[in-house]
């Protein structure tokens, strides 16, 4: 039986798909954030993300709504320097793409095409995803972490909480806070944090198709804080989304260990993904003192 859709007929991504693409994406044992179908399909509307097969090997697209068309990392069987040459060539001819690029290129695509002579490879930092040891996290361990502690203490200090795996009976709860943040935040000034909204109220609203885990911080039996990821590889979890009540003080820290410690501890890592080169988020991510930052790749025609 032939694949569908087949190059070059892309088709965006849809929920159906997901089984699809999610066998390929954890059969490719990946270290990038990007590569799962819950970041592709609760930023499609973003993003607009789509897909087809080019041989053995499936192909994505991405048009942002503030950006360029180009093409994300093919998923298939290595070498894949055709495969790349082929997408960045059709983008250009057929397309009407300047200057086409495959971006967030993991590691292993780039050392593919690194000795291709029409192919430019260079590192994007604000692409590179925050990659932390579960036990530092769970534990928080020496005096790196004192403040985080310290933040997590005071909280307790004031207040009673419970921690309940997510299930449909929270999700009201999710989406409610998820609405308070906002407000807070002013999200409707900020185009970054609307976007966000909208991949957050994705993940809620379809988070039992997407068979993802996710978990509760439930203050006097309302939801102030919730997070939600998955298996990124065998090793490795990815937290897709986190989010806490602002106004309490000591809640991300808290929610970030009781996610850890509940849901991740058998894994040896945790992706909590990029910054975008924002510095705020870049100061965050930081100060939970990553073990290592996963680089990603702008692939290029010379």
């Amino acid at each position: 039986m032939a694949r569908e859709p087949t190059f070059p007929n892309f088709r965006p991504i849809r929920l159906e798909d997901r089984d699809v693409l999610h066998n390929a994406f954890f059969s490719y044992q990946p270290e990038t954030s990007e590569l799962t179908f819950t970041t592709c399909f609760i930023w499609r509307t973003f993003y607009h993300f789509s897909w087809c097969w080019l041989g053995d090997t499936i192909v994505f697209l991405c048009k942002p709504l503030r950006g360029a068309l180009h093409a994300m990392e093919p998923i298939g069987p290595a070498p894949r320097t055709e495969v790349v040459r082929t997408l960045l060539r059709w983008l250009r001819e057929e397309k009407g793409v300047t200057s086409p690029s495959v971006e967030r290129a993991d590691s292993r695509l780039a050392a593919e095409v690194a000795q291709a002579p029409d192919l430019t490879v260079l590192p994007v930092r604000e692409h590179f995803d925050y990659l932390y040891s579960t036990a530092d996290l769970i534990s928080l361990p020496g005096r790196k972490y004192h403040a985080k502690r310290t933040h997590i203490r005071k909280f307790l200090s004031g207040a009673s909480y419970a921690y309940a795996r997510l299930d449909r009976t929270l999700l009201a709860g999710c989406l409610n806070l998820a609405d308070r943040w906002c407000r807070h935040r002013r999200c409707e000034e900020d185009m970054g944090l609307t976007e966000e909204r909208g991949a957050v109220l994705e993940a809620i609203r379809h988070f039992e198709e997407l068979h993802i885990e996710g978990g509760a911080i439930l203050v006097r039996d309302r939801v102030e804080a919730f997070a939600m990821g998955e298996l990124l590889n065998e090793q490795t979890a990815v937290i897709h989304v986190e989010k806490a009540n602002p106004e309490m003080p000591g809640l991300y820290p808290l929610i970030n260990q009781t996610f850890a410690r509940e849901c991740w501890k058998a894994t040896q890592f945790i992706n909590r993904e990029e910054d975008l080169g924002d510095e705020g988020l870049r100061k965050a991510k930081m100060s939970y003192h990553p073990c290592r930052l996963v680089e990603k790749f702008r692939i290029t025609l010379t």
